[in-house]
């Protein structure tokens, strides 16, 4: 089974930038979709970011497109979310997930989570 944990987050400054990490326990990770999901008080949860097994494919939520980086590192049964020109809004719980879908953007096709790690954006 494959056991996920985030790290990296805190509190930073509006403009800011974090990475997070993301360490899988397990080799198998490196078969996997990895995503990042996000959830804000009061909020669903909802995708920000996705990569295939291979890296070929990345997907992002239209309100990170050009400030947010998805990568992985397979090897390490690593993932990253490198998060740049941080906004208010992007404060969150942000979690890392895994599926066996390709590239999946679908919240309910993830199986597999980390218990999440707080972003917090000041102004």
């Amino acid at each position: 089974q494959v056991h996920l944990v985030e790290s990296g987050g805190g509190l930073v400054q509006a403009g800011g930038s974090l990475r997070l990490s993301c360490a899988a326990s397990l080799r198998i990770f490196g078969m996997y979709t990895m995503g990042w999901f996000r959830q804000a008080p009061g909020k669903e949860r909802e995708f920000v970011a996705s990569i295939s097994w291979n890296s070929d494919s990345t997907e992002y939520a239209d309100s990170v497109k050009g400030r947010f980086t998805i990568s992985r590192d397979n090897a390490k049964n690593f993932g990253y979310l490198q998060m740049n020109s941080l906004k208010p809004e992007d404060t969150a719980v942000y979690h890392c997930a895994a599926t066996a879908t390709y590239a999946s953007k679908l919240r309910s096709d993830y199986g597999y989570w980390g218990q999440g790690t707080q972003v917090t954006v000041s102004s």
